[in-house]
């Protein structure tokens, strides 16, 4: 008799850890293994969502903003290759660009992920923004001046409009910082704030 009670309480264990595995969170990937809470909290409790899905309107006006001021950025680094020749202009450049890149392509997961459009590069997507005035963005006719200058006059344009694209993005990171919900988005945001402080600073020393 108490073989038979053994075996059949054997078999129930191996039933519930097969129905807790089967309805544990696919979506969860910091659980590699399957639950190993009982099969009746797994079938009768939903699990918290994933900080990740976390977001709320200052998260998403984040995300479709920061996209497009980076792809700026992003382009604004790259036009200093063939333009000058000051290596401290081109190790910056190159770090807004390898920095600002991959932010980008976070931002469009985000996004994704909330269940909101594609963001845009197109710099049309910041007009009639609330605070799009202070964003820093170049327009197109700053854009054409910067492709055509080269040498020092390149450097000091380029200086002068990444300190002010710069502070504009800290402004935009402060407002995800107070306001957002999603702690990988203030988590980038406070990142964007103290790196782009940093090159500011030293945007600022090579100005004079």
């Amino acid at each position: 008799m108490r073989t038979k009670i053994s075996t059949t309480l054997a078999a129930a264990a191996v039933s519930a850890f097969v129905v807790s595995g089967c309805t544990d969170n696919p979506t969860d990937s910091s659980m590699e293994g399957h639950s190993m809470a009982p099969s009746s909290t797994a079938q009768n409790s939903t699990p918290p969502a994933p900080a990740s899905v976390e977001f709320n309107d200052a998260d998403v006006m984040f995300a479709k903003m920061m996209y497009p001021h980076h792809a700026q950025a992003v382009e604004m680094a790259a036009m200093a290759v063939g333009r000058t020749d000051n290596q401290e202009v081109l190790s910056l450049a190159a770090a807004i660009e390898s920095a600002q890149q991959p932010e980008m392509d976070q931002l469009t997961a985000w996004l994704a992920q909330w269940g909101q459009p594609a963001p845009s590069a197109d710099m049309g997507e910041m007009s009639g923004m609330d605070h799009s005035s202070q964003s820093g963005m170049m327009t197109q006719q700053d854009m054409d001046a910067l492709m055509s200058a080269s040498g020092p006059d390149f450097d000091r344009l380029w200086l002068t409009m990444m300190v002010a694209h710069h502070t504009g993005a800290i402004e935009m990171a402060n407002v995800e910082i107070a306001q957002g919900s999603n702690p990988d988005a203030i988590g980038m945001a406070r990142t964007i704030a103290e790196t782009q402080q940093r090159e500011i600073d030293a945007m600022r020393q090579l100005l004079g």
